[in-house]
């Protein structure tokens, strides 16, 4: 076999999901979770419970009005640096979910053997900027119908994802899925692969922030690597 072909049967197998029992164990410990956004200067995590646990899928409790969703579409500098500059947008941080392995490390998830992917925590004000206006932004920043990669980025930590905290959320997502699958399908694209679900119904339902460093990295590192595989099409507009 060349070394062409054993890469592209690596690929192969990083774009199949594995199976819960044969994920990486991950371990009881989760990684340290900086206290504040370097650019927005708000906290990164809500608030704990009263044992300092971090309930509603590991990232606390917020104050009423914010909300969150959690969005994936490839590497997740790039999608989070794009949404920390939404106005309305109160806090970003990158993270893994969708997948079994519990407080994974980059490293492992780069095996495609935790089913994770790399997300990005949206937290939000609705008064400022709606969950639909979220979607629009993100449905269009990426190329939804690339099932398990974006652009060069093979495997499943880089399938497109949305994963909410409540069933309306969940609805406006495939909502938005479906408002623009027509505009894909005009353009010559396949059907949209977003895996839309409730965090809770999303592997072992729980949001694990990423290492401190991966946190608002391109800030950090303003010439990073981007990898954002846009269609180019915009959203539909309303009626």
């Amino acid at each position: 076999m060349s070394l062409y072909d054993r890469i592209l049967a690596a690929s192969d197998v990083k774009r199949v999901m594995v199976d819960p029992a044969d994920a990486l164990p991950g371990r009881a410990e989760s990684l340290p979770v900086p206290e504040r956004h370097e650019v927005l200067g708000t906290p990164l995590r809500g608030e704990p419970e009263a044992d300092g646990s971090y309930g509603n899928g590991g990232i606390g409790e917020w104050d009423a009005p914010l909300h969150a969703v959690i969005l994936g579409g490839g590497c997740f500098w790039g999608v989070e640096e794009i949404f920390w500059q939404v106005p309305g947008v109160h806090s970003t941080a990158a993270g893994y979910a969708g997948g079994y392995t519990p407080n994974p490390t980059y490293e492992e998830v780069c095996t495609a053997k935790t089913g994770h992917a790399e997300v990005t925590l949206v937290v939000f004000d609705p008064r400022r900027v709606t969950l639909a206006e979220l979607l629009a932004t993100f449905f269009t920043a990426h190329d939804p119908t690339q099932e398990m990669r974006q652009g060069n980025d093979i495997g499943t930590q880089y399938r497109s994802a949305v994963y909410t905290f409540d069933p309306a959320d969940t609805e406006a997502a495939a909502a938005a899925a479906a408002r623009f699958e027509p505009v894909l399908a005009e353009a010559g694209y396949g059907p949209v692969t977003t895996e839309i679900s409730e965090l809770s119904e999303a592997g072992n339902g729980w949001f694990y922030y990423a290492e401190p460093y991966h946190q608002q990295y391109l800030h950090k590192n303003p010439h990073g690597y981007r990898c954002h595989v846009s269609t180019g099409l915009s959203f539909p507009a309303d009626g």
